[in-house]
């Protein structure tokens, strides 16, 4: 099973936003080629979920962080759309707070798909 690592260092998160973007309504991913050295043994994706203050209070943040997280997680089990060689940042927005699971699951799964230049 593949384990999400946060980024820790303010160097990593400004080498990433300086690369590829995908923008939606309910939030943006970005990416960049992976910097960080991995070991062999272990299968880590490297990936931060962050939301502003101005979103709402911690409950709100939180929950949609939540959301994402289970999404990527989803993701990663189901057909490998999340290349492992990549480092990735997604900002949620305040419109991800209502959405339902299926129609964020779906956008989530385009914005991955457009990203890699698939046709969709």
């Amino acid at each position: 099973m593949t384990k999400l690592e946060s980024l820790k260092k303010s160097s990593h998160f400004q080498t990433v936003l300086k690369h590829r973007v995908v923008n939606s309504d309910l939030f943006t991913i970005y990416r960049t080629k992976n910097f960080i050295k991995k070991t062999k043994e272990n299968k880590k994706l490297y990936i931060s979920f962050i939301m502003k203050k101005k979103i709402g209070n911690a409950v709100k943040r939180n929950r949609i962080k939540r959301k994402l997280k289970s999404i990527v997680q989803k993701l990663l089990k189901m057909n490998s759309l999340i290349n492992l060689n990549y480092t990735y940042i997604i900002f949620g927005k305040e419109k991800a707070y209502k959405e339902h699971h299926d129609s964020l699951f779906e956008k989530m799964k385009k914005s991955f798909k457009r990203m890699d230049g698939i046709k969709l």
